[in-house]
């Protein structure tokens, strides 16, 4: 099987414009959601980890930490220069949640209208083995966050 690229956001549903005002008349559309995933290692600690298109929506990040790191390691993510999730500590092999910092969780509603190059920083003392699997969950939507077209698009 191959891949399909689809650019800008998909609205899946069965009714896309509102008519009246019952179920089966009112607009149901929704954007869809996908994911991107980085590799992170030991050896490297900082780095690109993935970039989000403009307007994106995160909704989830996960860490799926595959080979145990030697040391507690800590992992922080960067949009642009603001860090705009909670610090996770990785201490085993196992999954844990990034969340949204209490000062930028408005970077989670709408990570910008360009764009956004999302870096990670590790931290750990003296690393010599470690894996994990960074993956963003995120909603596509147009460059200004939204995600239903306006009247003239539809």
């Amino acid at each position: 099987m191959g891949f399909a690229t689809h650019l800008g956001p998909w609205l899946l549903g069965t009714v896309k414009n509102t008519t009246g005002t019952t179920s089966g008349t009112i607009r149901n559309m929704g954007a869809t959601t996908v994911s991107q995933s980085a590799t992170l290692v030991f050896g490297t600690l900082t780095g690109t980890a993935f970039t989000l298109p403009a307007g994106a929506q995160i909704t989830d990040i996960k860490v799926v930490t595959t080979v145990v790191f030697s040391a507690a390691t800590t992992l922080k993510l960067t949009n642009g220069t603001t860090d705009f999730t909670t610090t996770g500590t990785i201490t085993s092999v196992g999954g844990i949640s990034l969340t949204a910092n209490a000062t930028t969780p408005a970077l989670w509603l709408n990570v910008g209208t360009t764009d956004a190059i999302i870096t990670y920083t590790m931290a750990g003392t003296s690393l010599t083995t470690g894996a994990a699997t960074v993956i963003v969950t995120y909603v596509v939507r147009d460059t200004d966050g939204s995600a239903n077209p306006s009247a003239s698009q539809q």
